[in-house]
């Protein structure tokens, strides 16, 4: 657990600069650290890509960080702590740990390989790899695979670089790192070796070469030539005239003539649900809405729609939820609407796992865009309302069937009453979204609706999908829509930004302890905001720290992919360092009921029974947390 000061925000230190770097000095620096800059990127790179790949590719990002220009500006802070004062390695390091860090660090509708720069260089025949390591090495690759991108930066930069963490925090922000204060908690985690950064294990230029699999290569050999030949026919094929689905506005051409695949692009076989299939159906899911919107019978927009699915051209703007597939539909799709929304023709389709809604200008094609979320297993909330279009800050959504009122209120206002919003065949009036405002963060607006089973909010976070909110312990969640569920998401409504284009499916927030402040100030908030993603994988627990009076929590701890203040572990623990009014800093934590136990070691040393804990420490302290459960059980704190 890396402890926060919740008074006061860290800023960077001055850091002076170097000025513009030559393209010669840049070289220079290139030649001269050459196997420095390789081992980085190497380390820094995602494990997953395997040795020999990360070997080819940490070369690749060495050799194109040189600028493309006779004169680049310096762009990273402080550029005269760069190696030995040369602020032309120090200009390369950046864009070394930049490109590595963005390889590990998936985009919406990219694998993580397309990501990494190409060419890569090529070796035919045969697989370089490091020099294999000893059992410390091995362990430490090990622990350094489970940390993200840039926690293995930061623990490379301290350990490999030698540079303080102020500096370690400037360059991971200059190389785009969104919680550099974050990854450097995740670091230490890992023990310090620097000698073992040093190791051949890690050395990308010094390497073993093997042959790759021989009878596989024959194999690929006879494959790519029968592909080749067949290729040659289909071209011949496709060069033929006549046939074509005609015009498909932004589409690719078309590249095959399979009946199945014919059928599913066929806008006369788009599946239409009753208006009243919901009424008797068990399910409440999208399954059971009807296709909505005046365009329904425009079977052009619906044509146009269908072939950028299967085939969207380059000019097409394609986007996806983490998780989701882009390719066309297995068979005919069920169209929930066909409309104009604000500026945009607008069709929405449904395949029983993705949700896929086609745009296009009133005026034309070009700037078609075409957006995918995943929704298998919605039901209930889940599959209450979708964002039809978003336009001017603004968000129209088109709800269920069975939605009966819609409203809008300001998550952070509890006390204020919701706003009533118009519904004309299912869609809403506009409302302002959260999910495009930039700046400060004054108001959270969210979208409130009823149906026979109650009341519910759903928020906007970028996607075609609302994330439901819920408040109450893990497990057994309440609406948010409900008093207590109000006043618990106000303070906290805008930490909900750290979730936009996530995929998020919900968030809950749980009020899991309350503390009386050293010095008699009054009692401070603990609360654990969890946010579950549709693909599983990814979620993210926030601890927020709320002192009396405060308008707004602050995020003292986050934890990705773990089970805590969820349902398989509704249990927390979490810490910060608290600043009183007297000037006297305290180690705060807290644990979740069911906690016998909480004790604090490194920068502060100190245990207390029960759930709480407060004890004086140092301004910038560090500390490692630890509870024990009633049961015997030991859980950690989020960090």
């Amino acid at each position: 657990m890396q402890s926060q000061d919740v008074s006061q925000r860290h800023a960077p230190s001055p850091a002076g600069s170097a000025g513009p770097v030559d393209v010669e000095q840049a070289e220079a620096a290139l030649v001269e650290h050459y196997p420095r800059l390789v081992r980085l990127a190497y380390l820094v790179l995602p494990p997953g890509l395997g040795r020999s790949r990360r070997v080819l590719t940490a070369h690749a990002l060495a050799q194109r960080a040189l600028p493309r220009g006779r004169r680049q500006p310096s762009v990273i802070p402080a550029q005269a702590a760069g190696r030995e004062g040369d602020p032309g390695y120090a200009y390369l390091r950046e864009r070394v740990l930049r490109t590595a860090l963005e390889a590990a660090r998936p985009r919406k509708g990219l694998t993580r390989l397309s990501q990494l720069p190409a060419p890569l260089p090529q070796v035919w025949g045969l697989k370089l790899f490091p020099r294999s390591g000893g059992a410390d090495e091995l362990a430490l690759d090990q622990r350094l695979s489970a940390l993200s991108g840039p926690a293995r930066a930061a623990y490379v930069l301290r350990g490999l670089e030698k540079l303080p963490d102020p500096d370690i925090r400037d360059l991971l922000d200059a190389a785009g790192v969104a919680d550099p204060g974050g990854a450097l908690a995740s670091a230490n985690s890992v023990p310090m070796q620097p000698g073992l950064l040093s190791s051949p294990e890690f050395d990308p230029c010094s390497l073993q070469a093997r042959p790759t699999d021989l009878m596989r290569r024959r194999q690929h050999t006879k494959a790519a030539l029968a592909a080749a030949a067949a290729l040659a026919v289909c071209g011949a094929l496709v060069a033929l005239p006549g046939g074509g689905w005609g015009p498909d506005g932004a589409a690719a051409p078309a590249y095959a003539g399979n009946p199945a695949a014919e059928a599913a692009l066929d806008p006369g076989k788009v599946v239409r649900v009753s208006p009243t299939a919901w009424r008797t159906s068990a399910r409440t899911d999208f399954s059971v809405w009807p296709a909505r919107g005046p365009l329904t019978g425009d079977k052009a927009l619906l044509r146009r729609a269908l072939a950028v699915w299967a085939r969207p051209g380059e000019a097409v703007r394609v986007s996806a939820t983490p998780g989701t597939q882009t390719g066309g539909p297995a068979g005919p799709p069920q169209l929930l609407y066909a409309g104009e929304v604000d500026a945009a023709r607008v069709v929405v389709l449904y395949d029983g796992l993705r949700i896929a809604r086609y745009a296009e200008p009133k005026n034309g094609t070009r700037g078609a865009a075409l957006d995918f979320a995943r929704v298998d297993g919605a039901t209930g909330a889940g599959a209450s309302a979708l964002v039809l279009g978003r336009s001017d800050g603004n968000v129209r959504y088109l709800t269920a069937p069975w939605v009966t009122r819609a409203a809008q209120r300001d998550l952070t206002k509890p006390d204020a009453g919701a706003t009533p919003l118009t519904l004309a065949d299912g869609v809403t009036a506009p409302l302002a979204s959260p999910a495009v405002r930039t700046g400060g963060c004054a108001s959270w607006t969210v979208l409130q609706l009823t149906d026979a089973s109650g009341t519910r909010l759903t928020t906007d976070l970028g996607e075609l999908v609302p994330a439901h909110l819920t408040a109450g312990r893990p497990g057994a969640p309440g609406e948010a829509s409900g008093p207590r569920g109000l006043r618990t998401w106000a303070p906290f409504a805008c930490s909900l930004a750290a979730e936009r284009s996530s995929g998020i499916r919900s968030v809950n927030a749980w009020a899991y302890a309350e503390q009386p402040l050293p010095e008699g100030t009054g009692l401070g908030a603990w609360v654990c905001t969890r946010a579950e993603t549709w693909r599983g994988d990814g979620t993210a627990a926030l601890a927020q720290f709320r002192t009396p009076g405060g308008a707004a929590g602050a995020v003292v701890a986050k934890g990705t992919d773990v089970p805590a203040c969820g349902p398989r572990d509704p249990h927390v623990l979490a810490g910060v360092l608290w600043k009183s009014s007297a000037g006297t800093w305290y180690l705060l934590a807290a644990g979740s009921e069911g906690t016998s136990s909480v004790s604090a070691t490194g920068g502060v040393t100190a245990s207390a029974p029960g759930p709480l804990l407060a004890v004086k420490a140092e301004q910038g302290a560090r500390a490692d947390l630890k509870g024990t459960l009633t049961d015997g059980r030991e859980i950690g704190g989020l960090r």
